[in-house]
């Protein structure tokens, strides 16, 4: 009779084991889930360029350096993969230095854009415009959604007696998008 309330203590503990384990399993299965979300949006602004590089391309022709650096730029930030089982915080920060080379490209070719009224009341121009920012919006959205999944997952991981499972069982700290460097100060327009 003397061994009921250990041998129930054993069990309550099992079944706590189990279900912690599964929970952060979920968890870890929604960062990565997000992470495929962000990966998505930065393809499609990767699948848009082309398209708004040959669009620019008929009417600056001149301005080829400029369009050959959007092309490299894209073709850099989508040499860099993740994995999302282990999104560590200097892959994490490779993978958004690529990426931000690409806007920054970008950025440099809408100046130009500006060079070029025809260009700007051009119908394709125009949509792939609209579509390109629609673009970028979703990629902020994706890499918030990212932010939160991963920090619902680490503080799971990081409570106490989760942490005690999460060391057994090998789940570590998610990182996160960070601001790029210098985005605290507003950019400086001159004309």
């Amino acid at each position: 009779m003397g061994w009921i309330i250990p041998a129930i203590i054993v069990v309550i503990i099992i079944f706590w084991g189990i279900g912690g384990y599964n929970g952060m399993v979920s968890l870890d299965e929604g960062v990565q889930n997000k992470w495929a979300d962000v990966e998505t949006q930065y393809q499609r602004r990767a699948d848009l360029i082309p398209n708004l590089v040959n669009t620019v391309k008929g009417y600056a022709a001149h301005e080829s350096q400029t369009l050959e650096n959007v092309v490299k730029a894209r073709s850099e930030a989508s040499s860099v993969k993740v994995d999302p089982q282990n999104i560590t915080p200097e892959k994490l920060a490779e993978y958004q230095k690529a990426q931000s080379g690409v806007s920054s490209a970008l950025g440099r070719l809408m100046v130009i854009v500006e060079k070029y009224p025809d260009l700007k009341a051009n119908q394709n121009f125009l949509e792939l415009q609209s579509q390109l920012e629609g673009t970028e919006n979703r990629i902020n959205t994706a890499r918030r959604d990212f932010n939160e999944a991963a920090k619902g997952f680490n503080t799971e991981i990081r409570r106490f007696p989760k942490n005690i499972l999460a060391g057994m069982f090998g789940f570590e700290k998610k990182a996160y998008f960070e601001a790029e460097k210098g985005a605290e100060k507003a950019p400086e327009v001159q004309f």
